[in-house]
Order: structure tokens, then C-alpha cells, then sequence
């Protein structure tokens, strides 16, 4: 029963986040993705279109917002954790999958995964993409468009480009 309930969690979510109201119904929504086995806080604001892939620990921290047409692609042994009062725009991509470089007969080699975090109080814009085995600092921001690599970023920094470097301390 435990694995039928698994293989439905993410359709199930994924189905709701795509036909309630984009910016409405959110204490439905963390409900719902509470009760499929998502850990969503108190306050969190999924918007529509979000969607989730991989059967992975996903939490959302309380008073977050989640942008239109987020995307969650996560393995089983590596989270996705986003703190407390962070902002996600639309678009963004959350991916804790990658391979080793192969031979030359197929580059893709061994696939493994890494977890992802963004702390408390984080900015990430529209279109950003964050690869697994990155860590994004408290009250940080990253750029629109930006490509955060695996790495820890300290807190109180605006990262953009891609790849993502520091571009200024935060004050």
C-alpha cells in the first residue's frame, strides 16, 4: 500500500497544483502536499504549475512563495530543503541529479544526486537553476537566469551569471 501511495504522491500534487487557482487556495494546497508527504510550513504559498518528479525529501519552510511553473527534480537520497521566508520565482529548476563524466562511447557516466538547500530569507529569480550539491547562504539572492554549480555560498550575498559567482556582499 506504501508504495502505491508513493508512486501517486507526485501526480497526485502535480494535478492539483495544475488546476487550482494559480494564486489562490493555498492553505488547500499545503494540505494536500502535507498529507501526500511533502514537509510544507505554515504559510507556504504554492503558486500554480509547480510540479515535482523523484520520490526525494522535499520541504518548504513557512511564509515561503513558490513561483508559477517551478520545477523539483529530486532522488531519494538527496533533499531539497528551502527555509523560512524565501521567495522562488517563476521557472525555477531544482535539480539534485547529475553523472560523471563517461568514456568517450556515452559522456553521461554514472549518474549519483546531491542535496539542495536555500536558508531563511532567500531570494531566488525567475529562470534561476540549481544543481544538486549547491547550498545557497540565509538572506541571499541569486540572479534571474542564474546557474548555481554544486558549492556552499555564504549568507548575506547577491550570486548571479552562470555560472552563479558572488557579485556583492549584502548588507
Amino acid at each position: 500500500m506504501k508504495r502505491i501511495l508513493d508512486a501517486l504522491r507526485n501526480p497526485v500534487a502535480n494535478l492539483a497544483l495544475a488546476i487550482l487557482p494559480a494564486t489562490h487556495c493555498f492553505a488547500f494546497k499545503r494540505a494536500l502536499l502535507n498529507a501526500l508527504g511533502f514537509e510544507i510550513g505554515v504559510g507556504c504559498k504554492l503558486t500554480g504549475g509547480v510540479k515535482f518528479y523523484g520520490r526525494g525529501r522535499i520541504a518548504i519552510g513557512e511564509q515561503t512563495w513558490i513561483g508559477l511553473g517551478t520545477l523539483f527534480i529530486v532522488a531519494p537520497d538527496a533533499a531539497i530543503v528551502i527555509g523560512a521566508r524565501c521567495d522562488i520565482a517563476p521557472r525555477v529548476i531544482f535539480h539534485t541529479g547529475s553523472h560523471r563524466i563517461g568514456d568517450r562511447r556515452r559522456r553521461a557516466g554514472e549518474g549519483y544526486s546531491q542535496p539542495i538547500t536555500v536558508a531563511d530569507g532567500s531570494w531566488v529569480g525567475t529562470g534561476s537553476v540549481l544543481l544538486g550539491g549547491s547550498s545557497v547562504g540565509s538572506a541571499s539572492i541569486l540572479g534571474a537566469g542564474a546557474m548555481l554549480l554544486p558549492g556552499d555560498y555564504p549568507a548575506d550575498t547577491l550570486l548571479a551569471g552562470c555560472p552563479a559567482t558572488i557579485k556583492r556582499a549584502l548588507t
